[in-house]
């Protein structure tokens, strides 16, 4: 997915010490006519959840009237794109010659690693798009990889009227098998009317929940949809519960705290100005870097990048930090 912000705040993605609730704000996703999304990473108070740096929750919006996502082929550097869907279905393609389709349950994740581009459409036959694109920042010493793709459908573990797929990572013996470049978690937690749930995690990670839908306490914090409460390291227990009277449904991410100095800015990860200078560059003068799209059928054959700011680009330090 596309950072379709007009003028892009560049981020320094370092810890912080916030703790609490983080709430969202609404950016439009393409176009006046576009799909609008909760947008909860980064923030001010935090940047990064272990390496997971971006985090759009969207829908459940209604496509039937043809306003669903259409997202032009677009770039990426130095991180890995998270596709996870409650319904609908995304057609993906990318300039490594990926062609794939997302469902609910499954995951798509791609890696941007020196530089790709691609593209996101809502199939035809989709009615209601729903669901949360993240973005995982690479390491210095993988920034600069291969393009690649991976494909998983966790197999669901329930009890006592709690329902987990682990997409990345390890939760409770359940592991996924997709790489990641840093110790990551990611997993969809359903609970049922009046379902609680305390998970064994990794005390080192840094947690974070982003509810969904249904009235959760998560980390002793009550949650609007779309609310991300954040738990530090430290804590080797994280507790859910659903306080209300209908199904609840959160998205755990998790990971080991992300030391590494970042500056995020459209869509690109980089290390300084002249990092994003150069990708912005590259991206506007169609050079092999990203390379290029086959099959996409939308009105724009490529995004544009939006001008940079007057200026140099100064990293955004957290508060506290």
């Amino acid at each position: 997915m596309s950072n379709t912000d007009v003028a892009p705040t560049e981020v320094d993605c370092v810890a912080s010490s916030f703790t609490g609730v983080l709430h969202p704000r609404e950016v439009p996703l393409g176009g006046p006519r576009a799909i609008r999304v909760r947008r909860t990473l980064p923030q001010r108070e935090r940047s990064l959840i272990g390496a997971w740096c971006f985090a759009d929750h969207y829908g459940p919006h209604d496509v039937r009237g043809g306003t669903g996502m259409d997202v032009p082929p677009h770039p990426h550097t130095g991180l890995q794109t998270v596709s996870w869907l409650f319904s609908g279905a995304v057609e993906h393609r990318d300039s490594a010659g990926v062609h794939a389709l997302v469902h609910p349950g499954e995951l798509n994740l791609m890696t941007a690693g020196a530089g790709i581009c691609h593209s996101e459409v809502s199939t035809a036959n989709t009615s209601m798009l729903h669901g949360v694109q993240l973005w995982v920042a690479l390491p210095d010493s993988a920034r600069d990889t291969g393009r690649d793709f991976a494909h998983y459908a966790p197999r669901p573990h329930s009890a006592d009227g709690v329902t987990v797929r682990v997409f990345l990572g390890e939760l409770e013996a359940d592991r996924s098998p997709v790489h990641t470049f840093t110790p990551l978690l990611g997993a969809q937690v359903d609970l049922e009317p009046g379902a609680e749930v305390t998970l064994g995690v990794d005390g080192t990670f840094e947690h974070g929940v982003l509810l969904d839908q249904g009235d959760v306490e998560a980390c002793g914090a009550a949650l609007a949809v779309a609310d991300l409460a954040y738990q530090g390291p430290g804590h080797n227990r994280l507790h859910l519960a659903n306080r209300g009277e209908g199904p609840a449904r959160a998205i755990l991410l998790g990971g080991a705290p992300f030391e590494e100095q970042l500056v995020m800015w459209w869509n690109f990860v980089g290390r300084s100005h002249d990092d994003i200078v150069a990708y912005r560059d590259q991206w506007e003068n169609h050079d092999a870097r990203f390379g290029a799209v086959d099959g996409y059928r939308g009105t724009l054959a490529r995004l544009p990048a939006p001008p940079l700011p007057n200026g140099r680009l100064r990293p955004r330090v957290n508060p506290g930090v």
